[in-house]
């Protein structure tokens, strides 16, 4: 029951491209990664395969070379919608901020008219 409320929180999550965490690579399952923008079920698949297969990742380097798909331009739009190698971004990315409810700032309400 927990399982499904976690797996529905993290769907709901991915759907309105909300991210409240980083996810690493070594320890996300696979709704976690579905999470990350950009990352859809199918990489989410060759990730958890790739790290059965042959360990834990290294770097973003040994990510790259063993994920088909993850090329350099890639690699940063993942890593700046949270994606995390061993607990890192890729270097030279800044870790993804917040989501945040609005950049503008609130406007000011009408004077009220004088009364006489």
């Amino acid at each position: 029951m927990i399982k499904n409320l976690m797996l529905a929180v993290a769907t709901l999550c991915a759907t309105m491209g909300l991210a409240f965490a980083q996810v690493d690579v070594n320890k996300a399952d696979t709704a976690a990664l579905d999470g990350v923008k950009g990352v859809g079920p199918a990489m989410s698949k060759a990730i958890l395969a790739e790290r059965e297969k042959g360990g834990e990742f290294k770097d973003w380097a040994d990510f790259q070379k063993r994920v088909k798909g993850v090329g350099d331009k890639k690699a940063m739009k993942l890593s700046e919608a949270g994606l995390q190698v061993n607990g890192k971004p890729m270097e030279g990315v800044a870790a993804a901020k917040p989501a945040r409810a609005s950049a503008k700032p609130a406007s000011k309400p009408a004077a009220e008219p004088a009364k006489m």
